[in-house]
C-alpha cells in the first residue's frame, strides 16, 4: 500500500469517558472514521504492558512485561519499529512518559522528542506541535504519539470519571483535531486508549479497565463505520499492512485492511 501513518494513544481514555467529556470533535470523529467503543485492552491493562503488546502484537504473557517496570526478554520480538526499520521506513515518537521509550529499540528511530508530563501545562499539546512540525519538515512515514495526560493528571490525580479526568480527554481530542486538520489528507492516522481505569487507578480484568475506544481515518476506511472484534493486538499488522512492510512472524494480531 506505501501510505503513511500517524498512531495516537490517549493513555488511559475509557469509552463513556470519550462521550461524556464534552467536546463536539468527538461526534465528528465518528462520522469520520471507522471505529468501536469496545475495542479490547491486554491484561494486564497497565500502560508499559499494553504498549508493548500494541507495537509486538502479542499478550504481556509473551513479551514479559507485566507492570511499568521494562524486564528485557528473553525471546525478543521484532516490533513493529523494528519492521519499519528493517524495510527502510522512518519512524518518528513524541511521548510525556518516560517509560514508553521501551516500545523501540536503539537504532530504529529516525527522531523522537520526550518531555516530563508535568513539566508544562499540556505537554500533550506541546508534543502535538512538535509533532506537526516534524512532519512539516521531515515527512516520517510512520508517527506515534503517546498522550499521557488523560492518566497522570486526569485519572491518576483526580480519578477517572471525574471532571478533571473528562477535562484532559477533552484537550486531547483537540489535539486530535489539529493533526487530522493538517495531516488527514496525507497520512492514515489511528487513535486508541490503552486502557481505562476506575477509581484512582486500573490494572484489573474488569470492563471499566479493559474496553477501549479505537478510530481509523483515511482511504482505507469507511466513515462512520462501526467495527467489531479489534483491540489492541491488531494495530501493529494494520499499520505495517498500510505502510507496505511485513509483519513479524511472531505477530498474533490481524490486520483490519
Amino acid at each position: 500500500m506505501e501510505k503513511k501513518v500517524i498512531l495516537i494513544t490517549v493513555d488511559g481514555m475509557r469509552p463513556d469517558g470519550f462521550l461524556a467529556c464534552g467536546n463536539p470533535y468527538g461526534a465528528e470523529m465518528m462520522k469520520k472514521g471507522s471505529y468501536t467503543l469496545a475495542g479490547a485492552s491486554v491484561v494486564p491493562p497497565v500502560t508499559l504492558p499494553c504498549h508493548l503488546s500494541l507495537f509486538q502484537s502479542v499478550q504481556p504473557v509473551r513479551h514479559g512485561v507485566l507492570t511499568n517496570t521494562y524486564i528485557p526478554p528473553v525471546h525478543a520480538i521484532n516490533g513493529l519499529f523494528e519492521q519499519l526499520h528493517n524495510a527502510g521506513k522512518t519512524a518518528a515518537m513524541f511521548y510525556a512518559w518516560e517509560p514508553i521509550r521501551q516500545v523501540s529499540t536503539p537504532k530504529s528511530l529516525t527522531f523522537a522528542e520526550y518531555v516530563w508530563a508535568y513539566a508544562l501545562e499540556s505537554a500533550d499539546t506541546y508534543l502535538t506541535g512538535r509533532m506537526l512540525e516534524c512532519i512539516r519538515q521531515y515527512a516520517p512515514d510512520f508517527l506515534f504519539i503517546h498522550m499521557v495526560e488523560t492518566d497522570e493528571k486526569g485519572g491518576h490525580d483526580n480519578g477517572w470519571m471525574t471532571q478533571a479526568y473528562l477535562d484532559r480527554i477533552s484537550i486531547a481530542l483537540d489535539n486530535i483535531r489539529r493533526i487530522l486538520e493538517t495531516c488527514g489528507d496525507r497520512y492514515e492516522v489511528i487513535v486508541t486508549a490503552d486502557h481505562g481505569g476506575h477509581a484512582r487507578t486500573h490494572g484489573l480484568d474488569i470492563p471499566e479497565d479493559m474496553t477501549i475506544p479505537m478510530f481509523f481515518f483515511g482511504s482505507d476506511f469507511e466513515p462512520g463505520a462501526q467495527l467489531e472484534n479489534v483491540g489492541l493486538l491488531d494495530l501493529a499488522p494494520t499499520i505495517a499492512k498500510l505502510i507496505g512492510v511485513p509483519p513479524a512472524r511472531e505477530w498474533e494480531g490481524r490486520s483490519i485492511v
